[in-house]
């Protein structure tokens, strides 16, 4: 097994004002991008990404990228102008800034304040990539695939994959400041098909965050996982159809956070309530949800999946409070939507990469614990559904409706859990959830590292959570 990650080497880390360009020569080209515009930046990224599959004992995919650019953005108000390129050449930047210039056209503003610094770490400057060589990671998939077979004999396929990446920006404001941050990413995945009297069904577990492979590829660590996708796929094979109709939800804790993240998080983000575009729009101040309720979105996390010391604007990562006993009290904010709205930015300004532009996005999205026992919450349901796992989801932000289907659910009469139940659909809305909950168990628990989020067609790393929760008046949509 290979030693635990180390810091990336002086001599190999990104500086591209060292290697690629003169750091005044583009710090005059941006100058003149963002003269009289207000705010902008130059992003610039070099990724790396590997990731193996064993699928039935067979490699599937195994695959290695690269990619280093830069993106130049020139903010004017409600405008921005931004340009790219793989080349990160003097030239390809003068043509990217006049492109950005031309979108903001000529102006009077004043250039906005720079983001405040921070010495904050919250991960490791590491490659994960290099914890172990190709080798070492495909023995370790063989392994898991081994042993899944060798626990129940209803086991006909087994899908085990690990991936790894690091990412690593500079940030340069038109004031002279530069921002730097490493950011590693490591995830360990499990699926089982299992095979009983002609029926198949699935379950899938897994999990990392801004970690090394070195634990991940340990066996005390994966053996959980594979025991957890084994469980839920057999409980699959015995689940029934589930029924349909208005009833009360349990959802469990951590991953069904999924839900909150989804049906409420996105409809917190600025730019939909500056344009009026979410349900929440003009509700500042105002209870939005169940007396209890408090909703963060906390980029501060150690290591966290969707964790960030920076975000891709510059803007040290924060833990801020979106809903607080039940009352909306703030919006995350990128630093365009945080000026136009006349607040501070919350450190929520990310992009996909060097390609795109920033806008508010949600970095870990979470409920806070209540004082419930989840026991309790299940027990007191006369009729209705208990939803541990969970799949996709969408989301309307305008209306804050909502559907998702569940994985892992459970038939409850009588405060009795019965039969698992297959095909349910949980279908709502966001503003009339919040409202309609009635306990918050005292479980609150974090996913295990597995989500991304997307958004206008760029998706980044993002972590969700919450207690048990007990929701009053879902629709469930079933196959029964």
């Amino acid at each position: 097994m290979p030693a635990p990650a180390q810091s990336l080497p002086e001599a190999s880390r990104f500086r591209p004002f060292e290697t690629l360009l003169d750091r005044d020569s583009a710090l005059a080209v941006l100058r003149e991008a963002v003269a009289g515009a207000g705010d902008g930046e130059l992003f610039l990224e070099r990724r790396r990404s590997e990731s193996l599959v064993l699928d039935d004992g067979r490699i599937r995919n195994a695959t290695y990228d690269a990619a280093e650019g830069f993106g130049l953005r020139a903010v004017r108000g409600d405008v921005a102008g931004y340009a790219h390129s793989t080349q990160v050449t003097e030239s390809a930047l003068r043509r990217a800034a006049a492109t950005a210039r031309l979108a903001v056209g000529a102006g009077g503003g004043t250039l906005a304040e720079a983001p405040v610094g921070t010495n904050r770490h919250l991960y490791g400057d590491f490659d994960p990539i290099t914890d172990a060589s190709f080798a070492a990671k495909l023995e370790t998939l063989r392994a898991i695939d081994d042993f899944v077979r060798a626990l129940d004999g209803r086991v006909v396929q087994v899908t085990a994959s690990l991936a790894a990446s690091l990412q690593e920006v500079a940030i340069l404001r038109p004031e002279g400041g530069l921002t730097t941050d490493i950011r590693p990413m490591a995830r360990i995945s499990i699926a089982v098909i299992v095979e009983r009297d002609g029926r198949r069904e699935s379950g899938h577990y897994g999990g990392g965050g801004r970690i090394g492979l070195h634990g991940l590829m340990e066996a005390d660590h994966w053996r959980p996982i594979a025991r957890e996708a084994l469980r839920v796929a057999l409980v699959n094979l015995d689940a029934v159809p589930a029924p349909a109709g208005m009833m009360d939800v349990v959802l469990g804790p951590g991953w069904p956070g999924i839900l909150l993240h989804e049906a409420v998080g996105h409809g917190l983000e600025g730019d939909f309530n500056r344009k009026k575009t979410s349900a929440f729009a003009g509700l500042m101040g105002q209870q939005v949800a169940s007396r209890g309720v408090t909703v963060l979105d906390d980029g501060t996390i150690p290591d966290r999946r969707g964790s960030i010391t920076v975000d891709d604007e510059g803007t040290p990562s924060a833990r801020n409070v979106l809903i607080e006993d039940g009352v909306l009290v703030g919006y995350m904010q990128d630093r365009q939507n945080a000026r136009l709205m006349g607040v501070s930015a919350t450190g929520n300004g990310r992009r996909e990469s060097y390609a795109h532009a920033p806008m508010p996005r949600m970095t870990n999205t979470y409920m806070l614990g209540g004082t419930d026992d989840p026991a309790d919450l299940v027990s007191g349901m006369k009729d209705g559904i208990w939803a541990v796992g969970f799949g996709g989801g969408q989301v309307d932000i305008t209306s804050g409706k909502f559907v998702f289907s569940c994985t892992e659910a459970y038939r409850v009469r009588n405060g009795q859990i019965g039969e698992p139940v297959q095909g349910a659909t949980l279908i709502g809305d966001g503003p009339t959830s919040l409202r309609n909950v009635r306990g918050i168990g005292n479980d609150m628990a974090l996913d295990p590292g597995i989500g991304n989020c997307g958004k206008a067609g760029q998706w980044v790393p993002v972590g969700v959570g919450q207690p048990s929760l007990l929701i009053g008046g879902l629709t469930v949509g079933g196959v029964a």
